[in-house]
Protein backbone atom coordinates (compact mmCIF):
# COMPACT_ATOMS: atom_id res chain seq x y z
CA UNK A 1 0.00 0.00 0.00
CA UNK A 2 2.73 2.31 0.78
CA UNK A 3 6.42 2.75 2.00
CA UNK A 4 5.89 3.26 5.72
CA UNK A 5 3.79 0.09 6.09
CA UNK A 6 4.04 -2.93 3.70
CA UNK A 7 0.55 -5.11 3.03
CA UNK A 8 0.31 -8.39 1.10
CA UNK A 9 -1.71 -11.51 1.56
CA UNK A 10 -0.64 -14.90 1.51
CA UNK A 11 -4.29 -17.55 1.33
CA UNK A 12 -6.33 -15.52 3.64
CA UNK A 13 -3.85 -13.61 5.63
CA UNK A 14 -2.97 -9.25 5.15
CA UNK A 15 0.52 -9.52 6.31
CA UNK A 16 0.76 -5.70 7.59
CA UNK A 17 4.78 -5.08 8.73
CA UNK A 18 5.57 -1.15 10.09
CA UNK A 19 8.72 -0.58 8.09
CA UNK A 20 10.36 2.83 9.40
CA UNK A 21 13.98 1.04 10.51
CA UNK A 22 15.90 1.40 12.40
CA UNK A 23 13.03 1.00 15.20
CA UNK A 24 10.05 1.35 13.01
CA UNK A 25 8.88 4.38 15.13
CA UNK A 26 5.60 6.39 13.86
CA UNK A 27 4.36 9.09 12.69
CA UNK A 28 1.51 10.47 11.56
CA UNK A 29 2.18 9.06 8.16
CA UNK A 30 2.99 5.80 9.42
CA UNK A 31 -0.44 5.91 11.21
CA UNK A 32 -2.46 6.86 8.36
CA UNK A 33 -1.00 3.92 6.46
CA UNK A 34 -1.63 1.49 9.00
CA UNK A 35 -5.06 2.74 8.52
CA UNK A 36 -5.69 2.26 5.12
CA UNK A 37 -4.04 -1.11 5.02
CA UNK A 38 -6.79 -2.16 8.24
CA UNK A 39 -9.47 -1.19 6.02
CA UNK A 40 -7.87 -2.94 3.08
CA UNK A 41 -8.34 -5.89 4.76
CA UNK A 42 -11.42 -5.26 6.70
CA UNK A 43 -12.60 -5.34 3.13
CA UNK A 44 -11.34 -7.30 1.54
CA UNK A 45 -13.59 -10.79 1.48
CA UNK A 46 -10.75 -13.00 0.92
CA UNK A 47 -8.78 -11.79 4.16
CA UNK A 48 -9.90 -13.84 7.24
CA UNK A 49 -6.85 -13.14 9.90
CA UNK A 50 -4.55 -9.94 10.24
CA UNK A 51 -1.31 -10.03 10.99
CA UNK A 52 0.88 -7.01 12.33
CA UNK A 53 4.84 -7.00 12.48
CA UNK A 54 7.92 -4.88 12.56
CA UNK A 55 10.69 -4.83 9.77
CA UNK A 56 13.86 -6.50 10.67
CA UNK A 57 14.98 -8.57 13.20
CA UNK A 58 15.54 -6.20 16.41
CA UNK A 59 12.24 -4.22 16.98
CA UNK A 60 8.47 -4.43 16.28
CA UNK A 61 8.18 -0.58 16.60
CA UNK A 62 9.66 1.57 19.81
CA UNK A 63 6.08 3.84 19.47
CA UNK A 64 5.81 7.17 18.63
CA UNK A 65 8.87 9.52 16.84
CA UNK A 66 10.27 11.00 19.40
CA UNK A 67 12.20 14.12 17.22
CA UNK A 68 8.03 14.41 15.48
CA UNK A 69 6.36 15.10 18.63
CA UNK A 70 9.69 17.58 20.43
CA UNK A 71 9.19 19.53 17.02
CA UNK A 72 5.16 19.37 16.56
CA UNK A 73 3.07 21.85 18.53
CA UNK A 74 0.08 20.55 21.27
CA UNK A 75 -2.68 20.86 18.61
CA UNK A 76 -0.71 18.69 16.51
CA UNK A 77 0.19 16.21 19.20
CA UNK A 78 -3.44 16.68 20.33
CA UNK A 79 -5.34 14.74 16.84
CA UNK A 80 -2.46 12.91 16.22
CA UNK A 81 -3.29 10.79 19.57
CA UNK A 82 -6.63 10.99 18.54
CA UNK A 83 -6.33 9.75 15.13
CA UNK A 84 -4.04 6.89 16.44
CA UNK A 85 -6.69 5.73 19.17
CA UNK A 86 -8.85 6.04 16.34
CA UNK A 87 -6.47 3.45 14.10
CA UNK A 88 -6.19 1.08 16.90
CA UNK A 89 -9.87 1.03 18.07
CA UNK A 90 -10.95 0.85 13.74
CA UNK A 91 -8.35 -2.57 14.34
CA UNK A 92 -9.79 -3.73 18.00
CA UNK A 93 -13.47 -3.25 16.24
CA UNK A 94 -12.65 -5.24 12.87
CA UNK A 95 -14.53 -8.83 13.09
CA UNK A 96 -11.45 -10.65 12.01
CA UNK A 97 -8.87 -12.18 13.66
CA UNK A 98 -5.92 -9.97 14.84
CA UNK A 99 -2.33 -10.83 15.48
CA UNK A 100 0.50 -9.06 16.54
CA UNK A 101 3.57 -11.37 15.76
CA UNK A 102 6.32 -9.59 18.25
CA UNK A 103 9.44 -9.92 16.31
CA UNK A 104 11.94 -7.53 18.84
CA UNK A 105 11.39 -4.81 20.75
CA UNK A 106 7.89 -3.41 21.47
CA UNK A 107 7.60 -0.23 23.90
CA UNK A 108 5.63 2.83 24.56
CA UNK A 109 3.19 2.53 21.31
CA UNK A 110 4.92 -0.08 19.87
CA UNK A 111 3.40 -2.07 22.80
CA UNK A 112 -0.07 -0.11 22.33
CA UNK A 113 0.17 -1.59 19.19
CA UNK A 114 0.44 -4.98 19.83
CA UNK A 115 -2.25 -4.52 22.23
CA UNK A 116 -4.74 -4.09 20.04
CA UNK A 117 -4.18 -7.01 18.68
CA UNK A 118 -6.28 -10.30 19.84
CA UNK A 119 -3.24 -12.22 20.05
CA UNK A 120 0.19 -11.27 21.08
CA UNK A 121 3.11 -14.24 19.78
CA UNK A 122 6.55 -13.10 20.54
CA UNK A 123 9.95 -14.21 19.48
CA UNK A 124 12.23 -15.28 21.99
CA UNK A 125 15.18 -13.18 22.56
CA UNK A 126 16.50 -10.47 24.49
CA UNK A 127 13.59 -8.43 24.04
CA UNK A 128 12.07 -5.64 25.74
CA UNK A 129 8.26 -5.22 26.34
CA UNK A 130 7.06 -2.35 28.43
CA UNK A 131 5.33 1.47 28.40
CA UNK A 132 8.21 3.99 29.71
CA UNK A 133 6.45 6.73 28.46
CA UNK A 134 6.82 7.84 32.23
CA UNK A 135 10.73 8.68 31.33
CA UNK A 136 9.69 11.44 29.21
CA UNK A 137 6.82 12.75 31.60
CA UNK A 138 3.91 11.24 29.45
CA UNK A 139 1.45 9.14 30.02
CA UNK A 140 0.74 5.63 27.54
CA UNK A 141 -1.70 8.06 25.31
CA UNK A 142 -2.34 5.12 22.91
CA UNK A 143 -4.76 2.93 24.69
CA UNK A 144 -2.12 1.85 27.01
CA UNK A 145 -3.74 2.85 30.43
CA UNK A 146 -6.89 1.32 29.25
CA UNK A 147 -5.90 -1.95 27.49
CA UNK A 148 -2.78 -3.05 29.73
CA UNK A 149 -4.94 -2.62 33.17
CA UNK A 150 -7.78 -4.78 31.17
CA UNK A 151 -5.62 -7.46 30.49
CA UNK A 152 -3.40 -7.46 33.44
CA UNK A 153 -5.40 -5.85 36.10
CA UNK A 154 -5.05 -2.29 37.48
CA UNK A 155 -2.18 -2.72 39.99
CA UNK A 156 0.26 -4.66 38.06
CA UNK A 157 -0.94 -2.17 35.18
CA UNK A 158 0.07 0.95 37.45
CA UNK A 159 3.08 -0.69 38.67
CA UNK A 160 4.61 -1.27 35.18
CA UNK A 161 3.62 2.13 33.74
CA UNK A 162 4.96 4.12 37.44
CA UNK A 163 8.45 2.50 37.08
CA UNK A 164 8.38 2.87 33.21
CA UNK A 165 10.48 -0.63 33.68
CA UNK A 166 10.29 -2.80 30.54
CA UNK A 167 9.59 -6.60 30.98
CA UNK A 168 11.59 -9.56 29.26
CA UNK A 169 10.36 -12.04 26.89
CA UNK A 170 9.61 -14.67 30.04
CA UNK A 171 8.26 -11.78 32.62
CA UNK A 172 5.98 -10.57 29.79
CA UNK A 173 4.27 -13.98 28.96
CA UNK A 174 3.97 -14.76 32.67
CA UNK A 175 2.25 -11.26 33.39
CA UNK A 176 -0.08 -12.59 30.20
CA UNK A 177 0.81 -9.98 28.13
CA UNK A 178 2.05 -12.22 25.29
CA UNK A 179 0.14 -15.43 24.17
CA UNK A 180 2.71 -17.56 22.98
CA UNK A 181 6.74 -17.14 22.93
CA UNK A 182 8.35 -19.19 19.93
CA UNK A 183 12.02 -19.76 20.03
CA UNK A 184 13.53 -19.39 16.46
CA UNK A 185 16.93 -19.01 14.96
CA UNK A 186 16.14 -16.72 12.32
CA UNK A 187 13.34 -13.93 11.68
CA UNK A 188 12.25 -16.01 8.67
CA UNK A 189 11.98 -18.77 10.74
CA UNK A 190 9.90 -16.91 13.23
CA UNK A 191 7.58 -15.00 10.65
CA UNK A 192 7.01 -19.04 8.99
CA UNK A 193 5.62 -20.13 12.67
CA UNK A 194 3.48 -17.06 12.72
CA UNK A 195 2.47 -17.66 9.59
CA UNK A 196 1.74 -21.24 9.50
CA UNK A 197 -0.66 -20.33 13.37
CA UNK A 198 -2.31 -17.49 11.12
CA UNK A 199 -3.53 -20.00 8.21
CA UNK A 200 -4.67 -22.28 11.10
CA UNK A 201 -7.62 -20.07 11.56
CA UNK A 202 -8.93 -19.50 7.97
CA UNK A 203 -11.45 -21.74 5.60
CA UNK A 204 -10.81 -24.58 5.52
CA UNK A 205 -9.31 -25.15 8.61
CA UNK A 206 -11.80 -22.81 10.65
CA UNK A 207 -14.50 -21.26 10.56
CA UNK A 208 -13.22 -17.78 10.14
CA UNK A 209 -17.17 -16.19 10.49
CA UNK A 210 -16.79 -17.84 13.56
CA UNK A 211 -13.64 -16.63 14.96
CA UNK A 212 -14.40 -13.12 14.02
CA UNK A 213 -17.94 -13.53 16.17
CA UNK A 214 -16.24 -14.62 19.05
CA UNK A 215 -13.46 -11.79 19.03
CA UNK A 216 -16.68 -9.30 18.47
CA UNK A 217 -18.40 -10.48 21.27
CA UNK A 218 -15.38 -10.93 23.78
CA UNK A 219 -14.14 -6.79 22.95
CA UNK A 220 -17.43 -5.48 22.62
CA UNK A 221 -19.10 -7.57 25.41
CA UNK A 222 -15.99 -6.88 28.15
CA UNK A 223 -16.99 -3.51 28.53
CA UNK A 224 -20.77 -4.31 28.65
CA UNK A 225 -22.87 -5.60 31.64
CA UNK A 226 -23.37 -9.04 31.74
CA UNK A 227 -26.68 -8.81 30.79
CA UNK A 228 -25.57 -6.52 27.36
CA UNK A 229 -22.97 -9.15 26.51
CA UNK A 230 -25.16 -11.87 27.15
CA UNK A 231 -27.92 -10.31 24.30
CA UNK A 232 -24.64 -9.51 22.30
CA UNK A 233 -23.70 -13.09 22.17
CA UNK A 234 -27.12 -13.94 20.47
CA UNK A 235 -27.46 -11.71 18.18
CA UNK A 236 -23.75 -12.70 17.00
CA UNK A 237 -24.95 -16.62 17.60
CA UNK A 238 -27.89 -15.77 15.17
CA UNK A 239 -25.99 -14.79 12.36
CA UNK A 240 -23.64 -17.44 12.58
CA UNK A 241 -26.28 -20.10 12.75
CA UNK A 242 -27.75 -18.26 9.54
CA UNK A 243 -23.99 -19.34 7.52
CA UNK A 244 -22.99 -22.02 5.54
CA UNK A 245 -20.07 -22.71 7.59
CA UNK A 246 -22.78 -23.65 10.63
CA UNK A 247 -24.59 -25.78 8.22
CA UNK A 248 -21.14 -27.44 7.64
CA UNK A 249 -19.91 -27.90 10.44
CA UNK A 250 -23.00 -29.38 12.44
CA UNK A 251 -23.59 -31.57 9.00
CA UNK A 252 -19.85 -33.09 9.38
CA UNK A 253 -20.31 -33.44 12.86
CA UNK A 254 -23.52 -35.88 12.41
CA UNK A 255 -21.44 -37.27 9.66
CA UNK A 256 -18.51 -38.36 11.89
CA UNK A 257 -16.01 -36.36 9.11
CA UNK A 258 -13.96 -33.32 9.25
CA UNK A 259 -15.41 -29.79 8.51
CA UNK A 260 -14.39 -27.92 5.04
CA UNK A 261 -15.17 -24.48 5.91
CA UNK A 262 -15.56 -21.88 3.04
CA UNK A 263 -15.97 -18.83 5.22
CA UNK A 264 -19.47 -17.98 4.23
Amino acid sequence: MGTLVNYATDKGVALLQLNDPPVNAYTHEMFKELDSCILEARFDNDVHVIVITGHGEKYFCAGANINMLRESDTTFKYYFCLHANETLSRLEATPKLCIAAINGHAVGGGLEVALACDLRVVRDGAFQIGLPEVNLGVLPGTGGTQRLSRLVGRSRAMEMMIEGSTLTVAQAASWGIVNKVWPAETHEGFMQQVMDYAHAFTPPNKAALAVGRMKRAVQSGSDMSLEQGLALERELQAELFATADAKEGLTAFTQKRKPAFRGR
